[in-house]
């Protein structure tokens, strides 16, 4: 199947990234290669472009999309959370740019056999690197009752996650549930008629939940994002392009501590505790798509974009 993704905000994107055509930038999740080579087509020969993607397919079409780019374009297969690693690989200490689209691509959605989508059958997969051993499957058949509480409480945000981990827990019980079409059977068995009739998809919330903890996802956001802030030349930028609220709130919640890292309590009149602000908050309100863009591409309609601007202080 062709990797077929198209990129959410794309435009809003790549200007806010002031991109500097000698520049050094970093598209964290490559994708399709659609932001990068937007970026790409802005550099001249000096700039430079790091891809990374843990997803084989996003990796083999982001090569052909930016084959006519290839002496500025580095690709690498790795996960964003190793940045550091990959830019010390490449001899390179700071960089322009950093782009993070936190989405799952219309590909991995459109992939039957992936397991990410609720609307066909396939076996329950969901990993976005498929060098990983764990599976989606395995975590609806080890997972014990609290722990499945838990993910789909916290990551789906569904007010029905104690019933659906009791109902998941019975039925493997009888017979292990290896794909989408058997987890959605359990999940509408939990939740109530007149909510299904009214609601959206009643698999949705619990299929983002345990994509998100299979992947690790929000962790990775969490755990990285004030390090790859860190790796910032003066003046350079950090865009990210998230899809819901949770990992927008981690988004919002490092930009604004990198901003105004103080601790001192209000009625100190001087700051003592030393932190140092890592530049400004560029979006005091995320960016979100357009009319236009909501007409020709449903799947953007949650996407958020938020900017922060690196500023360096000496002393």
């Amino acid at each position: 199947m062709e990797f077929k993704h198209k990129s959410v905000l794309l435009q809003e994107t790549i200007d806010n990234l002031n991109i500097r055509p000698d520049g050094i930038y970093v598209d964290g999740t490559l994708g399709g290669g659609g932001h990068s080579y937007e970026i790409a087509s802005r550099l001249s020969s000096k700039g430079r472009l790091i891809g990374i993607d843990q997803d084989e397919a996003a990796i083999a079409a982001a090569g052909e999309r930016l084959k006519p780019f290839a002496d500025r374009v580095t690709i690498v297969r790795n996960n964003y959370c190793n940045m550091d690693m990959v830019l010390k690989d490449l001899g390179i200490e700071r960089v322009d740019g950093i782009l993070l689209d936190l989405g799952v691509s219309s590909y991995q959605l459109d992939t039957a056999e992936r397991g990410f989508t609720y609307k066909t059958d396939a076996p329950l997969d969901m990993r976005m690197d498929r060098r990983q051993q764990m599976t989606a499957k395995d975590i609806l058949n080890e997972y014990n009752e609290m722990e499945l509480y838990r993910i789909i409480r916290d990551y789906g945000e569904d007010k029905f996650a104690k019933n659906i981990a009791k109902h998941i827990v019975q039925a493997r019980q009888k017979a292990p549930i290896e794909t989408t079409g058997q987890l959605i059977e359990v999940i509408k068995a939990a939740i109530p008629k007149k909510v299904r009739a009214t609601g959206g998809h009643p698999a949705k919330k619990t299929f983002q939940a345990i994509r998100i903890e299979l992947n690790h996802e929000l962790d990775v956001l969490k755990n990285n994002l004030e390090d790859m802030i860190d790796l910032l030349n003066d003046e350079g930028r950090i865009a990210i392009i998230t899809f819901h609220s949770l990992e927008d709130r981690i988004v919002k919640n490092i930009f604004r501590t990198s901003e105004r890292p103080c601790i001192c309590p209000p009625e100190f009149p001087v700051c003592v505790c030393g932190r140092v602000s890592k530049g400004k908050v560029i979006t005091r309100k995320p960016i979100v798509p357009g009319k236009e863009e909501l007409e020709e591409n449903s799947r953007s309609k949650s996407a958020k974009l938020r900017v922060f601007e690196r500023r360096i202080t000496e002393g």
